[in-house]
């Protein structure tokens, strides 16, 4: 009996270990943590389109956190978005992912979760426009949007290929984000990792093999360094996407890094939108604020300092559609991603009181037609809507939490 009660132990702890990985890979604690608070105890709010959605607490807490919850009603949570009570959670939880994860991952996070300190906190009530804080409502958008069910292994592709599949379309929730949404708040299927809203006016950019603002250009190496180190040759990351290296995936394997990156270098290039002329005037202008503003660390060619100052020449990032996450940079400032196989966390000062909402827009217009570059203008509007967000939510580098906190 000795012998099987250390083999038990043997079996969970690693069970456990498993759970923290997966939690690791889903990113669990930016969502379920606030800044300064306990972590993965809740409360963080998740700004949408239709209000403030609070996280729930998911420590085992049996008041205020999943304590009394078993492992089938943890289970149906992540793959029905369904509360031990029957409630239907929102969709700001990302249960349309996370119902592909097998029930064994699943049970391996609740084991993993039940080993935290359990935490007394009581998320504040949703803030939502009428009449959306009526739950029964997402019935309908689950009948519409969500498609339940484990991921099914592709027979006619490689393990690797599936082991990338499963961690980008399940645990990772990488669609989430880079993916646009309809006006339900939907991901648009048709239009899947093309770039979308990453909330509080940041952009995330495409995902696929589109050579301008894709990942055309990018190796499997170049996609795994960037996972791991959040910068490459061509760029380092910002805001979100930071957390998401220091929190997630700078803890995943490299295999499992490689099989992401393999998975994503397989997703069809999209289309991108035609780029008109741009005014010789708003390029000259731009030119201007550049060398007053930027060359200096950027430098002439716009190559930057390598292991630095990132690059802007030729960059699929300074491409993306929509220039919001570059606004945001100039405006607010930022700073790289520190692990510790880059621990270099350099950052760039913010803008935003020297620089009028034309003058940003010259200059963004410049540096993304510029050195190989091509993409739509800036305008003032946009950088006008970005610094609203910014008055209303604040720089979002002051809000990461890293995971070595617990």
């Amino acid at each position: 009996m000795a012998a099987a009660a250390v083999h038990a132990q043997g079996t969970e702890f690693t069970n456990v270990q498993r759970g923290r990985y997966l939690a690791q890979a889903g990113d669990c604690i930016s969502c379920h943590t606030v800044k300064g608070g306990k972590p993965f105890a809740g409360g963080y709010p998740v700004e949408t389109p239709f209000g403030t959605i609070f996280s729930s607490n998911i420590t085992p807490d049996v008041v205020t956190g999943i304590g009394n919850w078993s492992r089938d009603d943890f289970y149906r949570a992540m793959h029905e978005g369904r509360r031990k009570d029957g409630q239907y959670l929102y969709p700001a939880c990302p249960y349309p992912w996370f119902t592909k994860m097998p029930r064994e991952d699943v049970d391996a996070l609740k084991s993993y979760l039940d080993t935290l300190e359990p935490v007394r906190a009581m998320a504040p009530e949703n803030e939502l426009i009428w009449p959306l804080g009526w739950r029964r409502l997402v019935a309908g958008w689950n009948l519409l949007f969500f498609d339940q069910g484990e991921y099914v292994h592709r027979e006619d592709k490689p393990d690797v290929w599936n082991r990338g599949a499963y961690l980008v379309e399940g645990p990772g929730h990488c669609a989430a984000c880079h993916t646009p949404k309809n006006m339900f708040g939907a991901s648009d299927r048709d239009k899947a990792m093309q770039g979308g809203d990453a909330g509080e006016a940041w952009y995330a950019p495409s995902l696929t093999a589109s050579e301008r603002d894709g990942l055309g250009t990018w190796s499997v190496n170049d996609i795994v360094q960037y996972l791991k180190t959040g910068a490459n040759e061509d760029t380092a990351s910002t805001g979100p996407m930071t957390e998401v290296v220091m929190n997630s995936t700078q803890h995943l394997s490299n295999a499992d890094l490689i099989a992401m990156a393999t998975y994503l270098k397989d997703i069809p290039a999209h289309k991108p939108e035609e780029v008109k002329d741009i005014d010789e005037q708003v390029m000259a202008r731009g030119k201007g604020l550049y060398i007053d503003q930027c060359m200096g660390c950027h430098m002439a060619d716009g190559k930057g300092q390598k292991g630095a100052f990132p690059p802007l020449a030729d960059s699929p990032p300074i491409r993306a559609s929509q220039p919001q996450t570059l606004i945001q940079v100039v405006l607010a400032g930022d700073f790289m991603a520190d692990p510790p196989e880059l621990p270099t966390g350099l950052a760039m000062p913010g803008f935003a009181w020297k620089l009028s909402d034309q003058q940003v827009a010259d200059v963004l217009t410049y540096v993304r037609n510029t050195w190989g570059n091509r993409a739509p203008p800036v305008d003032a509007d946009q950088v006008a809507e970005v610094r609203t967000a910014l008055h209303e939510h604040g720089p979002r580098y002051k809000r990461l939490i890293s995971q070595s906190v617990h």
